[in-house]
């Protein structure tokens, strides 16, 4: 077999043409296409990336306000909570002194009202007594109740001092007369005897008078020009009525 070296020259001055246009207007273009490409894809992929992380740091973000307003919401419940925690409290407590004051209120009323009706009871109970012995004194024998005064009045007259009974007496001189005042009137016999046994405490030369004053209720009166000796009973129910008036009104 003999080789044509003139066609296989041909042939391979074609190939190498073939060759240069192929590379040269197929073989570049399309890979210039394809780094356009690739670029493009690589654009687009670095922009989903940026987008991607744009959106994760967004999302973040969204998360960290969610969760803040998560926070707030269980910070504004818990407060709130605590809030209707101290009102309830606050009224309770509220509730409690009232009802306590109105309870204190009702107490103090009752115990106001229970003393002003021992305070009535204690008047009545004395206007009672008073005409009770005024009843039972008048059932007495004026004989028994004169001697049973005479006889006090005598030993709380000699139970004076000196500087005591001397005043009293020294009264009575230049006239000036002793007047004794009895519940009832005394009669003749008998005011002579205390005339008697009065001049014989007070000395025999004063001047004594008798008078009635159903007021009195029971015992006599000596009633000096400035002074006064009382042994009744009104003089006992008097202080009785003072010192109900003074637990009436302590100020």
């Amino acid at each position: 077999m003999r080789l044509d070296w003139w066609t296989i020259g041909l042939q391979t001055v074609n190939f190498a043409i073939l060759v240069w246009l192929l590379h040269r207007f197929l073989y570049k273009p399309v890979l210039g296409l394809l780094d356009a490409r690739k670029a493009e894809i690589q654009r687009q992929y670095d922009e989903a990336s940026a987008a991607e992380g744009k959106a994760k740091a967004q999302l973040a973000a969204v998360e960290r306000e969610r969760a803040g307003i998560a926070a707030e919401r269980e910070a504004a419940l818990n407060a709130a909570a605590r809030q209707a925690q101290e009102m309830a409290e606050s009224r309770r407590a509220e509730a409690e002194r009232d009802a306590q004051a109105a309870l204190d209120a009702g107490r103090a009323t009752l115990g106001l009202e229970r003393e002003r009706a021992f305070e009535v009871a204690r008047r009545m109970a004395l206007d009672l007594g008073a005409e009770f012995a005024k009843r039972l004194i008048a059932d007495v024998p004026t004989q028994l109740w004169a001697e049973a005064w005479i006889g006090r009045i005598e030993r709380h007259i000699d139970g004076l001092t000196a500087a005591e009974r001397d005043p009293l007496v020294h009264e009575l001189t230049d006239g000036r007369a002793l007047t004794v005042v009895t519940a009832a009137p005394l009669p003749q016999a008998i005011a002579e005897g205390w005339r008697a046994r009065l001049a014989r405490s007070l000395g025999d030369r004063i001047t004594i008078s008798f008078e009635a004053d159903p007021g009195l209720i029971a015992g006599a009166e000596l009633h000096f020009p400035t002074a006064i000796l009382r042994f009744s009973w009104q003089t006992a129910l008097d202080a009785m009525r003072a010192e109900i008036e003074a637990d009436d009104n302590p100020n």
